[in-house]
């Protein structure tokens, strides 16, 4: 009898503590269920890839970043070989410099007919409009004289006047005939002035012609010599956008094709981490749901991020789950993109776990796998 009672309290006893532990596990210990309103997914940090190549031909002669250093927009990376580019962009300016003081010459030609030219055509007018009355009054002067000669000669006929007086009259129309003379070669060298004077206007043409076609040789040469600029600047291959450089193909000394490519460069601002959510709460999911991630690396501190992206077709999970048995389940592609990567904390390659809210009411949680 007393043997069982001692054993009924060692039972009690036992049971006793057993209940301790269950409610000591229960209300302390047991971790509490995960909430409904959340989806638990994994994968790897990636992000938008942005591929450098040059447009030109040639061997590197400086190469400036590796793998790992983080770019900014405009950045230089390499530099090829620019010995010969060079040496056509001096040419390229030596003639657009020739081009240009020939055009500044002509258009000083130009600009000294333009204002010389009417100054002439005028002058030319006014001499032969003064030509034109001498003539007219020699002519009168020549018509009067002969008159008087003709008059007085026959009155010496008639010994009416002295002969000495028709002498100086037959005289005063030999004069007035020279003068009448000199007048008419005065006018016929006014009209050859005048003739002279208005050709400047084929001259001004002429001139006009000249510098619109110098004009567009200075702009072909401008042409040639921003062309071998841009060539040039080509040489110098700049980052087109800022990130880390993930991959680098090429080293110093190489010959590079035109549009090979010679660095990957991963935007560090625009990460997202793919996972894969399983069919059976894909429905669950929708754009724009918010989500945290969390990473080893920083296992207290979760990442904001947003669901801008979902497959529209179902695949198997990626080979680089591990069991057979989750190989085979059917999943759906989801990208949560990082709302801020403060200081590039993250990197693409990283592997992470995300939580997706698409409750609004539900806590958020702590991935549990």
């Amino acid at each position: 009898m007393e043997k069982r009672t001692r054993l009924l309290t060692i039972i009690g006893i036992i049971t006793g503590i057993l209940l301790v532990s269950v409610a000591v596990w229960w209300f302390w210990l047991r971790e509490p269920p995960f909430p409904e309103g959340l989806v638990q997914a994994n994968g790897r940090i990636e992000g938008d890839h942005y591929t450098v190549s040059g447009k030109w031909s040639g061997r590197i002669v400086e190469l400036l970043v590796r793998e790992g250093d983080v770019v900014v927009t405009g950045q230089v990376m390499i530099k090829l070989d620019d010995a010969q580019t060079l040496e056509k962009l001096n040419q390229a300016k030596s003639a657009v410099d020739v081009i240009a003081a020939q055009l500044r010459a002509a258009e000083t030609s130009l600009s000294v007919f333009k204002k010389n030219v009417p100054l002439k055509i005028a002058t030319a007018k006014a001499g032969l409009n003064h030509a034109d009355a001498e003539l007219v009054s020699s002519h009168a002067t020549e018509q009067q004289m002969l008159k008087d000669a003709e008059r007085f000669q026959a009155l010496l006929l008639t010994e009416t006047v002295e002969k000495r007086r028709s002498e100086l009259a037959d005289l005063s129309w030999k004069v007035a005939q020279a003068q009448h003379r000199t007048a008419r070669a005065a006018r016929t060298k006014a009209e050859k002035l005048q003739a002279e004077a208005e050709l400047g206007w084929d001259q001004i043409e002429a001139n006009t012609n000249e510098v619109a076609a110098i004009a567009a040789q200075l702009k072909q040469g401008q042409a040639a010599l921003a062309e071998a600029q841009s060539v040039m600047n080509d040489l110098i291959i700049r980052a087109p956008a800022s990130g880390m450089v993930t991959t680098r193909i090429a080293d110093n000394g190489e010959m590079v094709a035109a549009g090979s490519p010679l660095f990957d460069i991963v935007d560090l601002d625009s990460l997202y981490l793919k996972v894969y959510v399983p069919q059976k709460e894909i429905g669950k999911v929708r754009l724009g749901l918010p989500a945290q991630i969390f990473t080893d690396a920083f296992p207290d501190k979760p990442f904001p991020a947003v669901i801008r992206y979902i497959a529209s077709q179902a695949e198997f999970t990626p080979k680089e789950v591990q069991t057979q048995d989750e190989r085979v389940k059917l999943v759906y592609a989801v990208k949560l993109y990082l709302a801020e990567n403060p200081q590039h904390q993250l990197t693409p390659g990283l592997p992470a776990d995300a939580v997706i809210r698409w409750q609004e009411e539900s806590p958020w949680a702590k991935p549990r796998w």
